[in-house]
């Protein structure tokens, strides 16, 4: 008589976001972990390359792909909002729930736009302001607010798409996450292209003009908010403990203090020194990834070593500055322009892409 075995239960696994880290981690863990059950909740059925949002705008790229092409065979991808998370299990904002015997958090973080701007760092936000950039026309002002790497992308992007429009970017100091030859660089970079560079705060951005604290004012068409600032409230509103940005407050395997079976990665986990970056979305997903792995085998996990190698951005198609960094992300004075800076940057950015369709990556 042939001897029978005990079916083993499968392992239930729900991640909640599917940006860069979320499908990274959901791909990884369905070639790691075999007998997983593995459920992808999202609020679009896309996958979006957030570091292509600004060439959305611009109506130089697509930066949307079906969800459904980037997820490996078996994973379960469902379109909805998660209203809470804990004791092991999800309630979505339709009132239905799913259990889980793990669960990834990979909400990303968020814009919280002036009153009279249009976010960029959205889909929706990145929609609308297709919609209106296309609208303008020529000789019209178009502000971008924000001196840092998502500012500076949009506002070189729309300059050379719409060389008709003024386009101008405010920032309290432009640029100033890179130093040395990196920083003239991007400055000259913006100017190429005809930006004006204001360095300065805004304060109002009602009524077609935009103030800043400076006391200048400036007739505007189109004003686009290109500020990354905290994270989606769920964890908060789920009662895990986060800190002042609202990122998940988590132990050296990426899982959140208050629940083990909670994995936090990407913006929305408060890992020291991280800043909020596609760039360690990736790494940081690949690890709890391997981290779940190594439990399901009985190994202990490793804590994970954030590590960053560079800061860079586009301006336009043709042109890009890369400047290296120290792994706690303090900048070197080494720097790439030109078009080898342009190759780099962009390898990077399919590189993420292909990393999360893969879940390849450590």
């Amino acid at each position: 008589m042939a001897k029978t075995t005990k079916a083993t239960k499968a392992m239930k696994v729900v991640v909640v976001g599917a940006g860069y880290a979320g499908t990274l981690a959901a791909n990884r863990i369905a070639k790691k972990v075999g007998t997983a059950e593995i459920t992808v909740i999202n609020p679009r059925p896309d996958f979006v390359e957030r570091v292509r949002l600004h060439q959305q705008v611009a109506g130089t790229a697509v930066a949307a792909t079906p969800l459904a092409s980037m997820l490996r065979a078996g994973i379960t991808s469902r379109v909805g909002t998660v209203a809470k998370i804990g004791d092991g299990s999800v309630t979505l904002e339709d009132g239905t729930g799913l259990d889980f015997d793990y669960a990834f958090l990979a909400v990303g973080s968020t814009v919280r736009p002036m009153p009279g701007t249009v976010p960029v760092g959205t889909w929706e936000g990145a929609e609308q302001a297709r919609a209106a950039l296309a609208a303008l026309p020529a000789g019209s002002t178009v502000t971008v607010v924000g001196g840092g790497a998502t500012g500076i992308e949009t506002a070189a992007e729309v300059a050379e798409a719409r060389p008709d429009l003024r386009v101008r970017i405010v920032g309290a100091r432009v640029a100033d996450v890179f130093s040395h030859r990196a920083h003239r660089h991007v400055r000259s970079g913006l100017e190429r292209l005809g930006v004006d560079i204001v360095d300065d705060t805004l304060t109002d951005a009602a009524g077609g003009t935009v103030r800043l604290r400076s006391g200048a004012a400036y007739a505007c068409d189109l004003t686009l908010w290109a500020i990354v600032s905290g994270v989606p409230d769920l964890a908060a509103r789920s009662g895990l403990r986060v800190d002042a940005d609202g990122r998940v407050l988590v132990d050296a395997y990426l899982r959140s203090i208050d629940d083990e079976r909670i994995f936090a990665v990407g913006d929305c986990a408060a890992v020291p020194g991280a800043r909020f970056a596609c760039a360690i979305a990736s790494p940081q997903a690949a690890h709890a990834a391997d981290t779940l792995a190594r439990l399901t085998e009985g190994r202990a996990p490793e804590p994970y070593a954030l590590r960053y190698v560079a800061r860079a951005v586009t301006l336009g198609r043709k042109r890009a500055v890369a400047q290296f960094t120290r792994p706690d992300d303090t900048l070197r004075p080494a720097a790439l322009t030109g078009r080898t800076a342009t190759v780099l940057k962009e390898l990077a950015s399919r590189g993420g892409r292909y990393a999360a369709r893969t879940g390849s990556g450590s």
